[in-house]
């Protein structure tokens, strides 16, 4: 029985692996606690990057490109996880924290079965060998933040064990870009979520309160149309 019951339960950030042919969850590892922070990076990818062309500026892009976008943006987040089996001191644990760290190291190793099977391929003398496919992989921060991803980083830095050595406590950081339909082929599912994660941003934007053109100074209608 919780001892303050009208407080909600925190919703827990995570990850799922997802099976792209049928959409359902193959994994759901969830964070132990939420990061305290997190780091994202957005970069637009701009049709006009190669800068001014003229007007005595020293670049060498096409001025009819400067407002183009060529695709959406590049997105990466980057967060501190924390692991502590002293926290679930009811969960039994033999093997220390070990099983979720193996977990997520999963995320960006192919498994033994795909490896061999690479290697029987090699041994038949085929030509060509396509890299191995790693599952879809989600990311979730609460209900308007669920969005396709790969792993560009995981660092771990285990700082407590038992006596057999088993880590008990561990600092992960772990870094991440969000796929877009850039990055997947068309009829992907991984491009579908996507898509649904940018309409949830379109319809944030638009729940977005404006102001008026007087607020930043812009009162006079001749400084946007360039006549002031």
């Amino acid at each position: 029985m919780t001892r303050y019951p009208d407080i909600p339960r925190p919703i827990r950030s995570g990850i799922v692996v997802v099976d792209p042919d049928h959409g359902t969850p193959q994994r759901v590892i969830v964070l132990q606690f939420n990061p305290d922070t997190l780091e994202r990076g957005i970069a637009p990818q701009s049709a006009g990057d190669g800068g001014d062309a003229g007007g005595g500026g020293t670049g060498s892009g096409d001025r009819n490109e400067a407002l183009r976008l060529k695709g959406p943006a590049q997105e990466t987040w980057k967060f501190t996880a924390e692991i502590d089996a002293t926290d679930q001191l009811e969960i039994a644990a033999p093997d220390g924290i070990h099983p979720q760290l193996a977990v997520l190291e999963m995320l960006v190793q192919p498994t033994t079965a795909q490896l061999r099977a690479a290697t029987r391929l090699s041994q038949k003398g085929s030509i060509e060998i396509s890299p191995i496919e790693m599952p879809l992989t989600l990311f979730t921060w609460g209900s308007k933040r669920v969005m396709p991803v790969r792993l560009t980083e995981l660092s771990v830095n285990e700082s407590a064990f038992d006596v057999h050595l088993n880590p008990i406590r561990a600092s992960l950081s772990i870094g991440m870009k969000i796929l877009t339909v850039s990055d997947l082929p068309a009829g992907h599912r991984g491009a579908d979520l996507y898509l649904a994660h940018l309409a949830q941003k379109e319809r944030l934007a638009a729940a977005a309160r404006g102001g008026g053109p007087g607020a930043p100074g812009l009162g006079g209608a001749g400084l946007l149309t360039g006549r002031g």
